[in-house]
């Protein structure tokens, strides 16, 4: 097929979007914020090490895991409301709006020092809630841009771009960090330069959308639509018609679960168990960055060949056969690098198709609508798997039996998505949604 210039130039602004906003998710949330939060916790904290933030008093150390979950409960009532405001015709405004609000929030976070991890948590729930409202508009512009047929690979490269661009910022910032000292720089102050390079990073990458991404005019008939909120529980009713996409985002909810948990509890395992120091680890995250692009391109040709669905069920084999791995074959450095080389090569192709396949199941005119479920379908309840992880780690003492556990949620999600019929969901959305252009809702 080829593309017409417009179209091609608003796809390479689509992927610099993803390539900026990466960075955020590797340099801030993976790696430097949470350690440097919690000494900006323990240099405020009393004699008994806690801190008062809103007159709570709270464990220094607890204070990042608690700042994590507001801003994910703060996501799951927002994220719906700005997808609804932005079908209504200015998608492009409200990805301007969010994408700057995260980044001038982000580039602040050059100014903590001391004891300031009150303003700290404040600008981090202002970003992170940014990030992922910027997100669910970001994926609202796949339906638009690529045609049916072209999503699967649309989607892989975005994916692909976003791992490279995070992996280049965190890359350079690590190298900051390590020569520090032979710049004449304190770790403090290499971290808070490193926490600001990532909003100006997203900041920057963020114009091409702004300049390329082009709104186009409402699918649907928003004369007289209900006000945002009551949009979202129109739009909660409407997707238990959409059988299949109901049966979707189950199944998605599901194994990203696991995927989550997967990501976030691998260094602890690592780090615990196996011994590995920080550094080394560190290269590891890198590592999976850059593999997960090979990773997102290699699943694109898969599903070109065998359908998005069948790749990703392929890919959840995978994920179950790695952790089966792990529990049982990871004994060494060696062998959590070629661990964490699978799990990139895999968590690229997953969280790709599983993009493109859900945009193959949502109507035209309400994308960011559902995209905002999409994204608070995995975050309304990404405490599943840890609590699952955290239970048989304490009644069983093993990390290894407690990283086995989480073999169940891809195996149920496995299930729930054999039960999904593409083809029927792309008919009944379509049906669907004929039917409400006649009779619109509100």
């Amino acid at each position: 097929m080829i593309l017409n210039p417009a179209r091609s130039r608003e796809r390479r602004a689509w992927y610099l979007y993803d390539w900026g906003n990466s960075g955020f998710a590797t340099t801030v949330v993976t790696l430097f914020l949470g350690p440097y939060m919690t000494v900006l916790a323990k240099a405020a904290a009393d004699a008994q090490g806690r801190i008062h933030p809103l007159g709570l008093a709270i464990d220094a150390r607890s204070y990042w895991s608690y700042l994590v979950s507001l801003s994910v409960v703060l996501q799951v009532l927002v994220l719906p409301v700005v997808g609804s405001l932005a079908d209504r015709g200015r998608k492009r405004t409200y990805l301007g709006l969010t994408a700057l609000l995260g980044s001038l929030a982000t580039i602040a976070m050059f100014s903590l020092q001391g004891t300031s991890y009150a303003l700290g948590g404040v600008l981090f729930i202002i970003a992170n809630l940014s990030f992922g409202a910027s997100i669910v508009v970001y994926n609202s512009f796949l339906p638009e841009i690529a045609a049916p047929e072209e999503r699967d690979r649309v989607s892989a490269r975005g994916w692909g771009i976003g791992y490279i661009g995070g992996g280049v910022l965190l890359a350079l910032n690590l190298v900051l960090y390590q020569n520090a000292a032979r710049l004449g720089l304190s770790e403090a102050m290499a971290v808070r330069i490193s926490l600001g390079s990532a909003g100006i990073w997203w900041a920057l990458f963020t114009i091409p959308a702004l300049l390329c991404l082009r709104d186009r005019p409402p699918q649907v008939n928003t004369t007289g639509q209900m006000p945002a909120v009551g949009q979202l529980f129109a739009t909660l009713r409407e997707i238990l018609g959409y059988k299949e996409t109901a049966v979707f985002l189950l199944a998605y909810l599901l194994y990203n679960d696991a995927i989550q948990a997967v990501l976030a509890l691998a260094g602890q395992f690592a780090n615990d168990e196996l011994k590995i120091p920080v550094g080394t680890l560190t290269i590891a995250i890198l590592m999976v960055q850059f593999v997960a692009f090979f990773g997102a391109m290699a699943f694109q040709w898969i599903a070109a060949v065998t359908g998005a669905k069948r790749a990703i069920i392929l890919s959840l084999v995978l994920w179950t056969l790695a952790l089966i791995y792990i529990y049982g074959g990871v004994v060494s450095t060696r062998d959590f690098f070629l661990a964490a080389a699978l799990i990139g090569i895999i968590m690229g192709g997953s969280q790709a198709l599983s993009r493109s396949l859900f945009a193959q199941l949502i109507p035209r005119g309400r994308e960011a609508q559902y995209f905002s479920l999409y994204e608070i379908s995995d975050k309304g309840t990404s405490w599943l798997s840890p609590l699952v992880f955290g239970l048989a780690l304490q009644f069983t003492g093993s990390y290894r039996l407690a990283i086995l556990s989480l073999v169940g949620f891809f195996l149920a999600g496995l299930v729930v998505l054999l039960r999904v019929d593409v083809e029927r969901g792309q008919a009944a959305v379509l049906t669907l949604q004929q039917q409400s252009e006649i009779f619109p809702p509100g």
